[in-house]
């Protein structure tokens, strides 16, 4: 009997492998090798779905994107506009480990920006999505003319939380950037404005 294969399910776990691989080993290290060796079998499990590290990266890259906009579109939706400010500041957050894994990649690429074209595309298209999401977070607290300035200052917070869990993950446990969310969002603390 023929042994039946989901091949969007492993497609998937090709993609988690390359995420995880990429995020500690580097891009210099990202190989369709090193995915086939995390994920424990031949090299041509990877090639049969992904011909070309080129091919993974896309549909890696793609693949976040994808999840991102999901997300967002959750996100977006909360209603108490408290809740969904505190929510879209915790989505930036490394505070599990599947949000780390992107993370780390997410930095793994930055430095080879100019090296692939996926990546400057995804990087381009990454950052007005999250500026976006933290303006609907925020429309119901900011006037138009603090508007730009309270979406940077968000976004250096969060860049900051991030890049210090990626390189201090002992001292940035999920519970410590939990109470920091916490701290942030007390200090953030905006009254809701009339529509």
């Amino acid at each position: 009997m023929p042994i039946h294969v989901d091949h969007d399910e492993r497609r998937q776990k090709i993609v988690n492998a390359a995420v995880r691989v990429l995020g500690d080993a580097g891009f210099a290290n990202f190989t369709l090798r090193a995915v086939s060796d995390r994920l424990g079998g031949s090299v041509t499990v990877v090639t049969h779905y992904f011909p070309s590290r080129e091919a993974l990266l896309t549909r890696m890259i793609e693949q976040t994107l994808e999840d991102a906009r999901t997300v967002q579109t959750g996100l977006t939706a909360i209603e108490d506009p408290h809740d969904r400010l505190e929510a879209v500041v915790r989505y930036f957050l490394p505070i599990d480990d599947e949000a780390m894994a992107i993370e780390r990649a997410r930095v793994a690429l930055v430095s080879h920006r100019n090296v692939e074209p996926a990546i400057e595309e995804y990087l381009t298209r990454m950052e007005p999505g999250m500026r976006n999401l933290i303006r609907t977070a925020i429309r119901d607290f900011i006037s138009p003319y603090e508007m730009e300035a309270t979406v940077d200052l968000i976004r250096l917070w969060t860049s900051g939380v991030v890049l210090s869990a990626i390189e201090h993950p002992e001292l940035w446990t999920p519970e410590r950037q939990t109470e920091a969310l916490h701290h942030f969002m007390r200090l953030m603390e905006f009254p809701v404005t009339a529509a």
